[in-house]
């Protein structure tokens, strides 16, 4: 399969906590566990989440022996373009879920949605505007 747009999309980030940043994604946000592997040893443990109609999926590792850790800064998101004005139900349930609402760093999105960030630091917008690459 050649790199395209229909080539599959992994968007990969480590977790201090993959229970912690699974109840965010999964019951903040709604994303379906697609994968889950423990932790043996030194292994990594892993996570999969995603929509299964989406082409990409968000893999959440967890390195046990704590060499990397999450280190995001206020510019790394993930954006979902909701096309409409964000839920105010949507928010509560991703804060009830460990998110946190915070500004974000560049005042587009402010203007745009809404900002949380994850139990490890990873901003995710809501917006309300609506996109297509084409």
């Amino acid at each position: 399969m050649p790199a395209n747009g229909s080539a599959p999309l992994r968007i990969a980030r480590p977790s201090r906590d993959l229970a912690a940043a699974g109840r965010f994604w999964k019951d903040g946000l709604g994303l379906t566990e697609l994968y889950r592997h423990a932790s043996e040893g030194t292994e990594h443990a892993l996570l999969m989440l995603g929509w299964p109609d989406a082409g990409w999926h968000l893999e959440l590792t967890f390195d046990p022996t704590g060499t990397h850790l999450p280190s995001p800064t206020a510019d790394d998101l993930l954006v979902v373009y909701l096309g409409e004005e964000v839920p105010a139900e949507l928010i509560e349930r991703l804060e009830r879920a460990g998110g946190t609402r915070v500004a974000a760093y560049n005042p587009y999105w402010d203007e745009w949605g809404v900002t949380l960030e994850d139990p490890d630091g990873y901003r995710l917008v809501l917006s309300r505007r609506d996109w297509s690459n084409s």
